[in-house]
């Protein structure tokens, strides 16, 4: 009852004009409120600053440059194995399993649409492929790296709504992967298609790519779709671990792999805590 009360009070938000005011708030430059935001948030949440590239939490500018810190270079290495795929973000697992039929699992009771979370035709070996949830929380870090090796085809940006993601709203919100404000990045990789959606939620001022900037909130909110060239100018290619893209404020990725292609890992197992860089998949 009370996840189910905590979901519907968010129907009633204004969920973007909060998210902008977030946005703004993060981004102050002004001394007294970087510090009181930071602050309070390192006392909330006990933020372990020992792997960041800059251990001062007050060395940051703003509070989102704090948020979306980098880490130090050897602080998450990445799988021994030339073949394995890294995992893409430090998080929880929330659901790991195959997709049936083009039908991916929410939640008991809740399945949600594979071409409806990418906005628009899926290749058709991820119809039966399987896929990642993963949930950052307010304390992981915040940038999300490639899994693998691959060209980028196609990105999309995909307007919606602002509902949390945390665990009590995805298990009384259908379809809220599916809904909510995305960025769906289709990649071409050595083992077939590999699909990449950054989820924005409630509070996330925007959502960054390395290639394009900042593409969420796009302008007036209107769905946007990128092809990219597969050699020369434009074309985007990114190595297995290197940045893909960051959230000014958590959220979720999907991670989603092709029928017979690599394995998710059996550690990557719903609950379970992870971190960037370990074998998600071989």
């Amino acid at each position: 009852m009370g996840a189910r009360l905590f979901a519907w009070l968010q129907y009633l938000l204004p969920q973007h004009a909060i998210s902008r005011l977030v946005g703004w708030l993060g981004r102050l430059e002004v001394p007294w409120a970087r510090t009181a935001l930071v602050r309070g948030f390192m006392a909330m949440f006990r933020i372990d600053m020992s792997e960041a590239a800059e251990p001062d939490p007050l060395a940051y500018a703003s509070f989102n440059a704090f948020f979306t810190r980098a880490l130090q270079p050897e602080a998450r290495p990445m799988p021994t194995a030339a073949e394995a795929l890294a995992c893409p973000v430090d998080g929880r697992v929330s659901q790991c399993t195959d997709v049936e039929d083009g039908q991916l699992f929410q939640a008991k009771g809740f399945r949600y649409d594979l071409e409806r979370l990418l906005g628009g035709p899926a290749p058709e070996a991820l119809w039966d492929g399987s896929f990642a949830t993963l949930y950052l929380a307010p304390y992981d870090y915040h940038r999300i790296h490639a899994p693998a090796d691959g060209r980028l085809v196609e990105m999309r940006y995909l307007p919606g709504a602002l509902f949390s993601v945390n665990g009590a709203t995805v298990s009384a919100v259908p379809r809220l992967f599916a809904r909510n404000e995305r960025v769906a990045c289709l990649f071409e990789t050595d083992f077939g298609p590999m699909a990449v959606v950054l989820v924005g939620a409630l509070n996330v001022g925007s959502i960054e790519t390395t290639w394009a900037g900042e593409v969420a909130p796009g302008p007036d909110r209107q769905a946007a779709f990128w092809r990219y060239p597969q050699e020369g100018p434009g074309s985007v290619r990114l190595a297995r671990g290197e940045e893909l893209g960051r959230f000014n404020f958590g959220s979720t990725v999907i991670v989603i792999l092709p029928q017979g292609g690599p394995r998710f890992a059996p550690a990557i197992s719903a609950g379970r805590r992870v971190r960037l860089g370990e074998t998600l998949a071989s």
